[in-house]
């Protein structure tokens, strides 16, 4: 009985070990892809107003071109 008990704590402090890896592996996932997110979201913003600057200027670079 007392090998049982001990089995059935030790399977459950596995368990619960296992279950403690699992929540601190996605909550790290999580936290990267809000930062890898965060990171493209203002490199995208970077490169739309870059992008809205050079069309705002290409009409005056394609004028002297022809």
């Amino acid at each position: 009985m007392v090998v049982v008990v001990v089995v059935v704590v030790v399977v459950e402090v596995t368990a619960a070990a296992v279950v403690i890896e699992v929540v601190v592996v996605v909550a790290v996932v999580v936290v990267i892809v809000v930062v890898v997110v965060v990171i493209l979201d203002s490199f995208i913003a970077n490169l739309s107003a870059e992008q809205i600057v050079n069309s705002a200027s290409s009409p005056s670079t394609t004028k002297r071109s022809q």
